[in-house]
């Protein structure tokens, strides 16, 4: 009888999992997010108008239309959340190291080197404002590397392309992730991260504390206010400041099937990551492309089944080398002449 109750209880919590997803400041769709993404959505371009001109109620029309809530790619959206709501805390989950996991680690292995501290270096209020700073900071790098890698890498591009397969952008995009591709970049995050996290637990004699905001690590409650812009039709730019953080027009450029956009913004908050490795584009105003994958296979992602098992088959035509495209997601670019070499 207790097993059978057991089972029905863990399947009643899957079911849920999708749903409670609003209410966990964990994930980009908890509800503060959401709303103020939805304000942002109106007052962009509101500003925008205001300053540049333009017609206000033809860019809400764009941003809430049918053809970027109920287009085919967006559909397979609302439906892989659910399986993958589902699947991911079975699955991948399990087998990924937290931040935390690998600061203990590191903060023992600098106990035995340096020995035991039996007190903090530092005075608490320093010692918090650095951890959370200079977390966020690796944290960010982490996950910039993880993704630069995804684009430059063959094998890791195949799984990376699920995101990008997507042709119109909606919050729900930010989970059309691969479970390959989420193991990847949370290991990149938590790593970076959780080196950190270790060399401060060992500074503060075991205990170490962070800012926070919603229930999160100030820098990434605050990023979540404007993250859902990232994955939107709304386009706002940072101006100047694009060369210190990621704006959410220059996410959507990184989404562009045009060729001058290819492989361009990995970065999550900090473009210097971008400026670094070369990768930095940085709009000069308002740019219109299509989204997509660029590749001739846009339009054949629309399934679920499609977005698991597609990327196995991909990558293993790459070790046996014999698939023509390119990392990036593009086929070569044909020149002058049209011919592609």
């Amino acid at each position: 009888m207790g097993s059978w109750q057991d089972f029905v209880a863990v399947t009643i919590e899957a079911i849920w999992q999708p749903f409670a997803a609003f209410a966990s400041p964990g994930t980009v769709i908890y509800w503060p997010y959401l709303v103020s993404a939805g304000f942002l959505a109106f007052a962009v371009p509101a500003i925008f108008t205001l300053t540049r001109g333009g017609g206000y109620m033809r860019t809400i029309r764009e941003q809430f239309s049918r053809r970027v809530w109920w287009a085919p790619s967006t559909r397979i959206d609302y439906l892989y959340y659910v399986v993958n709501a589902v699947l991911f805390p079975l699955i991948v989950a399990p087998a990924i190291l937290t931040s935390f996991e690998v600061g203990e680690w590191l903060s023992n292995q600098l106990a035995a080197l340096l020995g035991p501290r039996t007190e903090p270096a530092f005075d608490d209020a320093s010692l918090r404002l650095a951890y959370t700073v200079i977390f966020f900071v690796a944290y960010d790098l982490g996950r910039f590397l993880a993704h630069w890698v995804q684009h430059q890498n063959p094998f890791l591009w195949q799984f990376h392309k699920v995101h990008h397969s997507a042709e119109a952008l909606t919050p729900m995009t930010s989970f059309r992730v691969h479970p390959v591709d989420l193991f990847v970049m949370a290991i990149g995050g938590n790593f970076f991260g959780g080196l950190v996290t270790g060399t401060f637990l060992y500074l503060g004699a075991g205990s170490v504390n962070i800012y926070t905001f919603l229930g999160l690590h100030i820098g990434i409650g605050i990023y979540s206010l404007i993250g859902n812009l990232r994955h939107s039709h709304v386009w706002l730019d940072y101006g100047p400041l694009s060369y210190v953080f990621v704006s959410p027009a220059q996410h959507q450029i990184h989404h562009s099937t045009e060729l001058r956009h290819r492989n361009k913004n990995c970065g999550f908050a900090f473009a210097f990551w971008d400026v670094l490795f070369g990768t930095l584009y940085v709009p000069k105003g308002r740019e219109r492309f299509d989204m997509g994958l660029g590749d001739g296979t846009d339009g054949t992602w629309h399934a679920v089944h499609k977005l698991y098992w597609w990327p196995f088959a991909m990558a293993a035509r790459v070790l046996t080398g014999r698939d023509p495209i390119a990392a990036g997601g593009q086929k070569p670019a044909p020149g002058p002449d049209g011919i592609v070499r």
